[in-house]
């Protein structure tokens, strides 16, 4: 709508610019998550563990060791459940 009123030389209003521009943005997100290989989402979990075991070796606070072995097991699971 926004192309078509600047090829006839219309002006748009300032609001309905930015509403087109964040409305393109916001469906390229969209196609971008829903077609994530599976491949890249193995190297996004195995990446994560790698970051989460690192800071379970240096953990000082067991509340925060606790909580970081759980994530551990979470990525885990979520990794076994991939093809």
């Amino acid at each position: 709508m926004v192309a078509i009123a600047a090829e006839k030389g219309l002006r748009v209003a300032r609001g309905f610019e930015s509403k087109s521009v964040a409305d393109q943005q916001e469906s390229a997100q969209d196609r971008r998550k829903s077609v994530e290989p599976p491949l890249a989402r193995r190297r996004t979990l195995e990446l994560a563990r790698v970051d989460v075991q690192r800071r379970l070796e240096t953990a000082g606070s067991d509340s925060y060791r606790e909580m970081l072995k759980r994530t551990l097991a979470a990525l885990d699971k979520e990794l076994a459940q991939l093809p």
